[in-house]
Order: structure tokens, then sequence, then C-alpha cells
């Protein structure tokens, strides 16, 4: 496979995890397409980071909670207009609370972004790479998705949820040469765990194998080998990324 005129849609790539698959990707070669929700500056810095190093990248504004705005993103921008080989769905919002004080408009939003947003993109993507005979779908998951998370009950479905969707279309695009596979972050190293209490980093550090937290590169070296060559006989899978955490 030759990346050089085939593009990549990484969702939330503003910052963290999202930003480094987006650089590893346009560092490989591929012309990659961004979206954020509202961080303009930032997506725009990350594309012109991009663009700066030698490779190709656009940013766009996209709420992946309204699916219409989704399905006319991916008409407008990305049909007929480039070839999409590569879809990462990493946007993802949380709002946490404890199951019996949980809004029910708190668990919506959460499953319409993390979930149903993933799923359109999961669909218009797949339409696009039917016809082409190849693709490859990454969509980024998390340890709480597989174990459950106290105060998380909407997150844990939705990345739950997402887990499930990547098992169905790994069996239904399989026929035309498309993989579908999830990565499963454990503890990583962004500006969101960053900013938790010292005692509870130090609580969770205590239950890792490997004794360190992850980074977005670990992420991303995992994206990176589910979209490769490499990987082409490896489908419907979850890449738990997350230093020994419950294995």
């Amino acid at each position: 496979m030759s990346e050089n005129n085939l593009t990549a849609l990484v969702t939330g790539a503003s910052r963290g995890i999202g930003r480094c698959i987006a650089q590893t990707l346009g560092a490989t070669g591929y012309q990659v397409y961004l979206t954020y929700a509202s961080q303009a500056a930032q997506a725009e810095a990350v594309a012109e980071e991009i663009k700066s190093a030698g490779g190709r990248a656009k940013a766009f504004r996209l709420e992946l909670g309204d699916a219409k705005a989704v399905t006319a993103f991916f008409a407008s921008e990305i049909k007929d207009r480039t070839d999409l080989h590569v879809l990462v769905n990493n946007a993802g919002i949380t709002a946490d609370s404890l199951l019996i004080s949980m809004k029910d408009g708190d668990f919506d939003k959460v499953l319409d972004v993390d979930l149903k947003g993933a799923f359109i993109c999961m669909r218009e993507a797949a339409r696009i790479m039917i016809r082409r005979r190849a693709g490859r779908i990454v969509n980024i998951a998390s340890v709480v998705g597989l174990t459950g998370n106290p105060g998380q009950a909407n997150y844990s479905a939705a990345k739950a949820g997402l887990i499930g969707l990547t098992k169905t279309a790994a069996k239904e695009l399989a026929g035309r040469k498309i993989t579908v596979n999830a990565v499963a972050p454990g503890f990583i190293e962004t500006d969101m765990t960053g900013a938790l209490p010292e005692n509870v980093r130090t609580q969770y550090l205590q239950t890792i194998p490997l004794k360190r937290f992850g980074t977005p590169e670990d992420v991303a070296g995992a994206v990176l080998f589910l979209v490769s060559d490499q990987a082409g006989y490896i489908t419907g899978q979850v890449l738990s990324v997350n230093g020994g955490l419950y294995c």
C-alpha cells in the first residue's frame, strides 16, 4: 500500500490521543482530515504541524452528536473528493456521575457522540470503502468498555457498545477487504488525566503491571499497526493498550 494518495480521517484530533494519531498518520504519508468540535485554534495548529513536517492535512469543525451534520460532512467533503482509506473514530466526551444521580441528558449526549457519532462515521465511510474494496476502520474504545468504571455508566456503555459495533462491522465488511478493529487504551497521559489529584494518579499507577502510564504515542502506534498492510489479516479485534492492566 502506498499512502501517498490516500486519506485518513481522524475525529476528535485537536488534542491528546487524536492529535498524536493524526500526526503519526500524517508522518507516514497519509493526507489527514481531522475534525474538532470546539477547539478550532488547536485543530488548525495540528494541521499546520503536519504540513510543516512535509505532510498534508485539513481541519474541519464537526459535531459528532449531530447525525445530520456528520452525514452532510461525508457527502460534501469526503465522497467523490478524496480516496478515503482510513477512518479513526477517536472523538469522545464524558459527563461523569454516579448511576443514581445521572441525568437522562448526560447519558444521551455521551452516547450520541461516543457511540452513535462513531456509528454514522463508520456507515458513511463503509459506503465509500466498499466501492474501492479496501479500507481500515479503527475505533478508539476504552478499558472501561471492558471492565466498567464507577461514575461512568454512560461512557462505559458507549465504549462497550463501540466494541460490539466493531465486531459486527468487521463481519459485515470483511468480504470487501475492509478491516474493522478497536483499540482500548488504559490510563493514558493527556490533559484530562493530568488534571487528576496526585493521590488518584498514584492509586491508578499501583494497578498497572508495567508501572507507568501510557502515552498518546503508545496508542498511535497501535493504530498505525492496525491500518498497515502487516495487519491485513486482523479484523474484529480489540487491542488493549494498558500496560497490562486487568490482564
